[in-house]
């Protein structure tokens, strides 16, 4: 029985991805009789895909209103008691209350929970370094972030920018502002951008974006951010050069938003992020879970704790922890790290794990990689792909696939994480009945060719 009348109250802490769709969920199994829901969320909207920041930014989505799933209001006409620009400042575990502050008026409160869920999400890891907070320095994890790098956008005259990293945000950026008439230079630290892909598929998105106009700089660390006399930023330096800009931004990755968490004694992993069990329930604490980009996942293929921030992810957490918390049962098993991204015309896919993954985890492995076209060779349109697959040696397991091409070349790369789930082997997957028409595929596909070399190269002597 809870201290609330007979009702029980869950409190969630974010109002996003994970969070409301956790309180949403529950709300389908527990009507506001039986389950009292409060919600708290720091920034301005609820229930957004970051994952279409880049595109809004770019053009290619118009409004900001159109990447809100569903907004505070509709939330609370379901009868959840969503508080907005509310910041959870402290989780008292013995206690069963957070303590929530006002953002704009800076008044604290506490509030009891009988059940609590963590959905705190990531955030943009900013270089230690001077000026990364100068005016025109952004970084692009939320709704709120976006509006303001449209603000800087609006206002700047010169049309030079630098994105420092080259993962999924940083050539996603790169693509938004060459879309807007930018020149973009991109200083990434590693050997080649994506570096959620072997170094040797890297290289052909490398010589993709140069191909679109964008200057790339890799094996580079930023040093120090310079400003002008009005304080705003206007230029990057390295350890041996300067680039001019106009606005910066921040690419190179987020960190999982655990503080809050670990303040309370909430056990996290290696990677930063809160362990669960699988029903994402925080290890050890009865009544707390946890969802999103806050948490480590299992990876199937490793069978490791790993973070990986995405919005597929935080979405399943959250219908599983409604479920469990609305009364049900469900489990989230864990992951095997699929991942898509696009710059311009060039798609990048990649599932599973890389050579160093592997090699990591004491996997011993071949490689092969295979060049084919996204439609039979004679259709219109067809467009060149590069497909890398890992196979394990003696046993045939796939490991992993990476995938650089064209239209089309993307999705394909879900035929091996089905693969993967599966707990495939290359020869087994040369053996799949795929769709094929000209228009969609040559008679092999390009995943089954690389699955037939890598059978070949696991059963060789």
């Amino acid at each position: 029985m809870s201290m609330n009348g007979g009702r029980e109250r869950l409190v969630v802490i974010g109002g996003d991805a994970a969070g409301m769709s956790a309180a949403s969920q529950a709300r389908r199994l527990r009507g506001p009789d039986e389950l009292e829901i409060v919600a708290f969320e720091r920034g301005h909207f609820t229930s957004y895909s970051a994952c279409g920041i880049p595109y809004w930014v770019g053009g290619d989505v118009g409004e900001r209103d159109e990447l809100i799933a569903r907004s505070p209001e509709e939330h609370r006409a379901r009868a959840i008691d969503l508080r907005m620009r509310t910041e959870v400042t402290e989780i008292d575990v013995a206690g069963k209350r957070v303590r929530a502050r006002d953002v704009d008026s800076g008044a604290e409160s506490w509030t009891p929970y009988d059940k609590l869920v963590i959905g705190t999400g990531a955030r943009p890891i900013r270089p230690d370094m001077p000026g990364a907070d100068a005016p025109g320095v952004h970084g692009v994890q939320t709704l709120d972030d976006g509006q303001a790098l449209l603000d800087t956008l609006a206002r700047t005259r010169g049309r030079r920018a630098v994105v420092v990293g080259a993962g999924y945000i940083g050539v996603e950026m790169a693509e938004a502002l060459i879309n807007r008439g930018y020149e973009v230079t991109v200083v990434n630290r590693g050997s080649e951008p994506m570096s959620t892909l072997d170094p040797d598929m890297g290289r052909l998105v490398h010589e993709a974006m140069e191909g679109l106009g964008i200057t790339m700089v890799n094996d580079t660390e930023v040093t120090k951010v310079l400003t002008g006399q009005d304080g705003r930023v206007r230029a990057v330096a390295t350890e041996h050069a300067e680039y001019p800009a106009d606005v910066v931004i921040l690419g190179i990755g987020v960190r999982p938003e655990t503080g809050l968490a670990q303040a309370a004694g909430l056990p996290v992993g290696q990677h930063g992020g809160l362990l669960t069990d699988l029903a994402m329930r925080v290890r050890g604490h009865e009544d707390i879970w946890a969802g999103g980009d806050c948490v480590e996942v299992l990876n199937l293929v490793s069978g490791q704790e790993q973070y990986i921030p995405l919005g597929t992810h935080a979405n399943k957490h959250g219908q599983v922890i409604g479920t469990n918390v609305g009364g049900g049962y469900a489990t989230f098993p864990g992951v095997v790290g699929t991942a898509v991204s696009k710059v311009c015309d060039l798609e990048i896919a990649r599932t599973g794990l890389r050579e160093k993954d592997a090699l990591r985890v004491g996997l011993q492995f071949e490689a092969v990689t295979i060049e084919s076209t996204s439609r039979a060779g004679y259709y219109p349109g067809a467009n060149p792909m590069t497909v890398k697959m890992l196979a394990e040696r003696r046993t045939g397991r796939l490991l992993g696939v990476q995938i650089v091409g064209r239209e089309g070349a993307g999705k394909r790369v879900d035929i091996a994480a089905v693969a993967l789930t599966a707990n495939m082997t290359v020869e087994q997957m040369t053996a799949l009945d795929l769709g094929y028409a000209p228009p969609f595929s040559p008679v092999w596909d390009p995943v089954l060719v690389a699955a037939r070399k890598a059978t070949a190269k696991v059963s060789a002597p």
